[in-house]
């Protein structure tokens, strides 16, 4: 049986290890974004962690490089990091340009389009959304004029209640475009595939007794031999200098023990 306090020496030096054999996740994200992704991978067994950026003000998430596929994978089903949508203030903001009305008419179509992509992404159990609108530019003067529409596509988490909200989503869709009615609104929800969660550690293997990912067995059994030798090559010179201190505390006591030792002494 291995001593608790050599383990623990081990346990420590495995985490080291691990800690560099990591890779890049994803970088340049907020705050909020770095907190869902590390708390996700970590219910699921991924180890991860967070490392801030100095220069960028950004953070990097971090995960052990055998399990990258593993953690791409469960970002990607749980629809993580969210996509960014532009802003009706980010679309038009003041660049001294001239537009023409078409252009103008493009951009406000699509800044509606990102506002309400957005607020139905942050409903509950909505994982990505994206809302594409419609607007005929039709000629005032025409009888058979093309009403506007609109298609919404909402992937959502299995067990959610999505798909109990369409009249909902669909209300919210058409009073937030000038013109577009109830009807002309279709929802299109997609449930997320989610990846079967590992029964046991995937990669994983035993070195004298500590759990370590495969791609860094091979390295801590390398460091483990390096600090075995520095370790035999240690006690071997304590226990020369502790003999050496032995041998001189006993010379000076024979010395001690020799009638007229204080003349020898001197």
């Amino acid at each position: 049986m291995m001593p608790w306090s050599l383990r623990s020496a081990l346990a420590l030096l495995a985490l080291l290890l691990l800690a560099g054999c990591k890779t890049e996740l994803n970088t340049g994200l907020t705050e909020r974004q770095a907190n869902e992704e590390t708390a996700l991978l970590l219910r699921n067994g991924i180890p991860a962690s967070r490392e801030m950026d100095a220069k960028t003000n950004t953070l990097t998430v971090w995960v052990e490089q055998s399990r990258f596929a593993d953690a791409v994978d469960l970002l990607r089903a749980h629809g993580l990091p969210r996509q960014h949508y532009d802003s009706i203030a980010q679309v038009f903001k003041g660049n001294g340009l001239i537009v023409s009305p078409t252009e103008d008419r493009a951009r406000m179509i699509y800044a509606l389009s990102e506002e309400l992509s957005h607020t139905i992404s942050d409903i509950d159990g909505v994982l990505a959304a994206r809302v594409q609108i419609v607007i005929p530019d039709n000629d005032p003067l025409r009888r058979d004029a093309v009403p506007a529409s609109a298609s919404v596509f909402v992937k959502y988490k299995q067990g959610s209640h999505v798909n109990e909200l369409v009249p909902q989503i669909k209300m919210l869709v058409s009073g937030g475009v000038s013109g577009l009615s109830y009807d002309k609104v279709d929802v299109v929800l997609v449930p997320a595939e989610l990846p079967p969660a590992p029964a046991t550690p995937v990669g994983m293997q035993e070195v004298y007794g500590i759990w370590v990912y495969s791609g860094s067995a091979e390295t801590l059994r390398l460091v483990l031999a390096g600090v075995a030798g520095v370790v035999v090559l240690l006690l071997g010179l304590g226990g020369r200098l502790a003999w050496r201190s032995r041998q001189r505390l006993l010379g000076h006591r024979l010395l001690r023990s020799v009638p007229g030792r204080s003349l020898i002494l001197r």
